[in-house]
């Protein structure tokens, strides 16, 4: 079974927490299966930094997951109470297995000098204080109980081998995916090996999907045939929508990417080629995911990679 998966950029100077639940069901009337909590950018020592106490750090990454419950409790209320499967006034209303994802961005995220797209953080780090960095918050959002815990936009292998570490010294019991990301179409962005960082995603028995997000869509086909050689796991794909990131300014360049339409016309190769879970990075929207949604409802059962 092919799941849609949703991805949003963490916004944390929140109006109001409302906001982002609201987002969270405009993905799920969309068609997505996994939603992603707004915590990809969110680590206590950034919390810290801005003034807030530890306890009110780790509530707000608690938070997180919590929107991202209640948006599905009430994407199944709404679903209880419609009668139509919503399909008439465009949304997707149907009573089906939805997963919560707790996000946990890359130490370079945490940086916010664009080093996830590099995998650049200096000769002097090193696997243990990566997983310092993380321990707690990667505990926090294990116990706020999402189904899933997504390690994203990991750009190096020591932060791979880091998440691993965590996941076993910990005994987490949530299962995670670790995904990677690319600017060559060949390497992780750092230029470490991809196949590398695979292997090490498979080794690891708490990890039960490997894959690339924030990649430009043109990479993935190879890509995944890349994964392939070194996993056995589903193979989760969700790229950008192939525009480029300025980390000077912060901000992504207009007009570099592709149409909601061009991106979905990869989706049933990669699927055809080994993608088990497919959505949509950044620079996507619900629209998007819709008509990922659409495409992949459209696949036969006896469709080539069908799971």
């Amino acid at each position: 079974m092919y799941a849609c998966i949703e991805h949003w950029t963490t916004v944390w100077r929140w109006s109001s927490f409302d906001l982002v639940s609201q987002v969270h069901l405009d993905y799920l009337e969309a068609g997505a299966d996994i939603i992603i909590t707004a915590s990809y950018q969110a680590t206590i020592q950034g919390f810290e930094a801005k003034g807030f106490s530890r306890e009110q750090s780790e509530n707000l990454l608690k938070k997180s997951v919590d929107i991202a419950l209640e948006a599905r409790r009430i994407y199944y209320e709404r679903w209880s109470k419609s009668s139509s499967g919503g399909t008439g006034d465009g949304r997707i209303l149907k009573n089906r297995p939805i997963l919560v994802a707790a996000s946990v961005g890359s130490y370079g995220a945490y940086l916010a000098d664009g080093s996830e797209y590099s995998g650049c953080y200096g000769e002097a780090m090193t696997v243990n204080a990566l997983k310092e960095f993380h321990r707690r918050r990667v505990q926090v959002l294990a116990e706020a109980g999402p189904d899933i815990i997504a390690f994203e936009t990991v750009p190096n292998k020591i932060e791979a081998q880091a998440f691993a570490e965590l996941l076993e010294e910990e005994h987490i019991k949530i299962p995670a995916w670790l995904t990677f990301n690319s600017k060559d179409g060949v390497n992780v962005v750092s230029g470490d090996s991809l196949l590398q960082c695979a292997s090490i995603a498979e080794s690891c028995k708490q990890v039960v999907a490997v894959g690339i997000n924030c990649t430009p869509p043109r990479f993935i086909h190879d890509l995944i045939l890349a994964i392939k050689k070194v996993t056995t796991k589903p193979i989760v794909i969700y790229p950008n929508s192939g525009e480029r990131y300025d980390a000077d300014r912060k901000e992504w360049v207009e007009n570099t990417g592709v149409s909601d339409e061009d991106f979905v016309s990869y989706v049933n190769k990669w699927c055809e080629i080994g993608a088990s879970l497919v959505g949509g990075c950044c620079r996507t929207t619900p629209n998007t995911i819709k008509a990922i949604y659409r495409a992949l409802s459209d696949r036969s059962p006896a469709a080539p990679g069908q799971k």
